[in-house]
């Protein structure tokens, strides 16, 4: 009978098991937890068993995480690492309410050329900016004179090099207008 035994718990395993708890903790940066499970199959345990879970089983909408202590329904399977969910919802497989917690991603936002406005420096936006607002800089040349939508050296860059004689042109009138007598005397 022993052997026999053996076989009827092995096939047990492979059918997904199904429980219910709470959410025991939840690391919404990392997208895993554990469960708290405190009845297996409808029956209740003397101790609660932790059942690893992972983010890509929960069942909601847009960002998937859950809220300590929060109500769950699961089916589970025994696994290397110990107990596993499958499928996690809330009670009566409604969706699961989740943390109000997102994980903080700015920083796998952000691009290399990212600057604060506030400051220049790299590596943060203004509002992560320690320091006090600063005078408001060009973006483009730094200077605190004016800013980037009237910056002479970046109007100077972009024009093409017909355009740029306007301004030289006139100033040139100017001076031959003065210098036009100095050759006939």
């Amino acid at each position: 009978s022993d052997p026999a035994g053996g076989c009827a718990q092995s096939g047990e395993d492979a059918a997904p098991s199904s429980g219910s708890g709470v959410c025991k903790w939840f690391n919404v940066r990392m997208g895993f937890g554990f469960l708290s499970m405190t009845s297996r199959d409808g029956a209740p345990l003397e101790q609660p068993l932790d059942v690893f879970v992972h983010q890509s089983k929960l069942h909601m909408e847009g960002f998937r995480s859950l809220k300590e202590g929060e109500a769950v329904e699961f089916t589970f399977k025994k696994s290397s690492k110990g107990l596993e969910s499958l499928r996690v919802t809330g009670p009566n497989g409604a969706p699961c309410q989740g943390s109000e917690r997102r994980p903080k991603g700015a920083q796998k936002r952000r691009s290399k050329g990212d600057r604060c406005y506030n400051c220049g420096g790299p590596d943060h936006h203004a509002k992560e900016c320690q320091l006090p607002p600063q005078p408001k800089k060009c973006h483009f040349c730094q200077s605190v004179a004016h800013v980037v939508a009237n910056c002479p050296v970046k109007a100077q860059q972009q024009s093409s090099p017909g355009s740029q004689g306007t301004a030289a042109s006139s100033r040139g009138e100017e001076e031959q207008g003065h210098a036009a007598p100095s050759p006939s005397s």
